[in-house]
């Protein structure tokens, strides 16, 4: 039975990031006594709770099982604390889907080959891509001189090339990606810091 005397946990929110997600909340703080944490969860194709590999745990954080790696669920969590016998009330999440609420990080830059007018850029997506997937490589690039106007491409390729660039220059670019998934939802990454090199 959840008692009035153990309050729930507060703050309780998906983290997600590059499609690895874990529940996270803040402690419940008690006179004494370890206050225990378990975790359920259930999918928007099976409306049961069912426990995750997180039952009566010390940690603030449950990351999610290989189950619930699947992009496209509808998955709901909630958590409750617990204390010797007396439990407090569950706190629910919200409806999560990965595909949608994940954060993708920026790629990475592997290597950068300069010549005379042009860089040869190659980079590493940020996550494991599946089958159906599209990545765009959305490019910002710009003289490294006071007010230049930034110029932009985009591309589906992993390695690509700046090109008609001025001789003994330096120049800076950032680089972000975009997924685009099966039902043409599009997903924007955060952008890298920038990469600086002279041609």
């Amino acid at each position: 039975e959840s008692s009035p005397h153990l309050p729930a946990p507060k703050d309780v929110v998906v983290h997600s990031y590059n499609f690895r997600s874990s529940l996270r909340w803040s402690p419940v703080k008690v006179d004494r006594g370890l206050v225990l944490y378990t975790v359920h969860f259930k999918t928007g194709a099976f409306n049961e709770w069912d426990e995750m590999n997180c039952t009566r745990i010390t940690q603030t954080e449950c990351s999610f099982s290989w189950t619930l790696r699947k992009r496209r669920w509808t998955v709901k969590l909630r958590v409750r604390a617990e204390l010797g016998p007396v439990t407090s009330d569950w706190v629910e999440t919200d409806p999560f889907v990965a595909e949608k609420n994940t954060t993708i990080g920026p790629p990475k830059v592997s290597s950068v080959t300069e010549s005379i007018d042009s860089l040869l850029i190659n980079v590493t997506p940020p996550f494991g891509t599946e089958a159906g997937d599209i990545l765009w490589y959305h490019v910002s690039y710009w003289e490294n001189a006071k007010n230049t106007t930034k110029k932009e491409i985009k591309t589906t390729n992993s390695l690509f090339k700046i090109t008609d660039l001025k001789e003994s220059t330096l120049y800076c670019f950032r680089i972000q990606v975009e997924l685009m998934t099966y039902l043409d939802a599009k997903l924007l990454g955060l952008q890298s810091a920038p990469v600086c090199c002279r041609t």
